[in-house]
């Protein structure tokens, strides 16, 4: 007791003497000299900096590439049936419509025209045809038509209704035969007299129209021609054993015709060889013929010619045969050959399902 009491009664500094004392008094010296010294290093160096922001994740943008765009030509829509030529329903040819004729004064028939309700000559007066048909088809035209009556009338008679015959606008009066060949199906042809390449060796007549003569003149001969009767589904530049070359190669000349031709709605088989004169003719509906199958014309010569026409229209779908005149043994050849197609899986069609739109729309 008395040595608590002695310590407790000790001065105080005698109390901070002790080791104890020293140590705890040295740690709180270190500390303040610490943190003063931090302090005025802080004062030095300043504020921290911002932290560096952190940096999104990158993400990887690939541009997309533009694929090349593939230009589509239009495609020109197929024609509506009711501006093609030709016509689908079997049985005879109609016979001349007033609402297709334009009235003329002092001629034998009126000239033909297109109706305020749009039918076409080449529709109304063309020959039934099987549209849907795949077979190829082969056409021909039997030229001379009129020139001799009784030869013409056992054409009509005698042939098949696929075969389009073309009447000579010399025919003295050929309204009757006209008749018997729209009851026999055949569609018919005018034919316009031109200057033919052997001119004046060879004639057209004297209504041809020439590349002696102004515009004016060979469209009067034209209307003339178009006047001498009523019914065809177009026009063709074969007569007899002309075919117009001169004419129908200068296209000053021939153009205005073939423009006469469509505004009447009309078609026009060229008679030159296709592989003479290649390419479509502009302004109007119209096809050429592949081969003349009656030159030179003998019996043989002629069967020949039919068969090189069936091999054609079996290798290019269609073909269009001509023969210039009406002889005999043509219409034997020809009788014979048509029986014979079906055999050969060919279709007889008129030339009005034949032809080809003009150059014109063709490249539209």
């Amino acid at each position: 007791l008395n040595r608590f009491t002695a310590a407790a009664t000790r001065p105080v500094s005698d109390v901070r003497r002790r080791p104890g004392w020293r140590g705890l008094g040295a740690f709180w010296a270190i500390l303040l000299i610490v943190l003063t010294g931090g302090g005025g290093a802080l004062q030095l160096l300043g504020p921290p900096a911002p932290p560096a922001p952190v940096a999104a994740p990158v993400r990887q943008i690939t541009q997309a590439i533009p694929r090349p765009v593939r230009v589509v030509q239009p495609v020109a829509a197929p024609l509506a049936p009711e501006h093609r030529p030709g016509r689908d329903t079997p049985g005879p040819v109609a016979d001349p419509d007033p609402a297709l004729l334009e009235p003329t004064s002092g001629t034998p028939a009126p000239l033909p025209r297109i109706a305020d309700d749009g039918r076409m000559p080449m529709q109304l007066y063309a020959a039934g045809f099987d549209g849907s048909s795949r077979r190829p088809r082969v056409g021909l035209v039997l030229a001379g038509i009129g020139l001799n009556t009784r030869l013409s009338d056992q054409a009509i008679r005698t042939l098949p209704g696929g075969v389009t015959l073309a009447v000579s606008p010399y025919a003295a009066d050929p309204s009757h035969l006209l008749t018997e060949a729209r009851m026999a199906e055949h569609e018919y042809l005018l034919s316009i007299p031109m200057e033919p390449e052997s001119f004046p060796l060879n004639d057209a007549g004297d209504h041809a129209l020439t590349t002696r003569a102004s515009q004016e003149d060979n469209a009067q001969q034209l209307v003339w021609a178009m006047s001498r009767f009523a019914g065809y589904v177009g026009a063709t530049g074969a007569l007899g054993l002309t075919r117009g070359e001169r004419f129908a190669a200068a296209p000053a000349d021939m153009e205005p015709v073939l423009l006469a031709l469509a505004r009447r709605g009309l078609l026009y088989i060229d008679p030159r060889p296709a592989q003479q004169v290649p390419g479509r003719l502009p302004q109007v509906w119209s096809r050429q013929v592949d081969l003349v199958i009656d030159e030179p014309d003998d019996a043989a010569a002629i069967e020949q010619k039919l068969a090189a026409l069936t091999r054609i229209a079996l290798q290019k779908g269609s073909a269009v045969g001509l023969a210039g005149a009406v002889r005999p043994v043509t219409l034997e050849r020809i009788a014979a050959w048509a029986n014979g197609l079906a055999e050969q899986g060919v279709a007889l069609a008129p030339v009005s399902a034949l032809v080809h739109p003009p150059a014109s729309a063709a490249t539209q």
